[in-house]
């Protein structure tokens, strides 16, 4: 049996849509994400849930909600810029987790792909109150926290148990 993992599953700090020249992927962090991405970053700090290695959307909103979440941690892994998860589905979502070499993951991404992937992830032993909420909404800098037992490799839908849900509304 493998080591237990953590997997850290976070939507992107609320983005800024006011220049409509903008390309999607080059809309930087609002003001709002520009103050909830570091709550977010103080609170995995408080709970010592910090990652080895950071897989992140390339997405300039998302490298800057991983830029100010990482600068309140005492320490974290790398992080790796993953093309295929830009707005990416589950499937991808879950093929990029399970070529990661770590034992407590971040993955920072886009809905609805997130979102849906953290559903189809919760399996058994999941927090049942936990998963309504996900459900219900996964609003921007959300965090989903997962247990994992299988290696990365081996792991697929149903196979992490969901533990926790943290909204920047819970922290403020």
């Amino acid at each position: 049996m493998a080591t237990p993992k953590q997997l850290l599953v976070l939507r992107h700090a609320k983005s800024s849509r006011d220049d409509p020249k903008l390309a999607d992927f080059d809309r930087p962090l609002a003001p709002r994400g520009l103050k909830t991405a570091p709550l977010i970053g103080r609170e995995l700090s408080r709970r010592g849930w910090l990652p080895d290695l950071a897989l992140v959307s390339p997405a300039l909103r998302t490298r800057d909600t991983w830029r100010l979440v990482a600068a309140e941690l005492p320490k974290h892994g790398p992080a790796e810029f993953a093309e295929e998860l830009y707005e990416a589905a589950p499937a991808a979502i879950l093929a990029c987790v399970r070529q990661a070499k770590a034992t407590s993951l971040i993955v920072i991404g886009h809905n609805p792909g997130l979102q849906n992937f953290v559903l189809r992830l919760a399996g058994t032993g999941s927090d049942e109150g936990v998963f309504k909420k996900v459900e219900a909404k996964f609003p921007t800098a959300a965090l989903a926290r997962f247990t994992v037992k299988e290696d990365w490799a081996n792991l697929d839908f149903g196979g992490a148990r969901l533990t926790h849900f943290v909204r920047p509304k819970d922290l403020e």
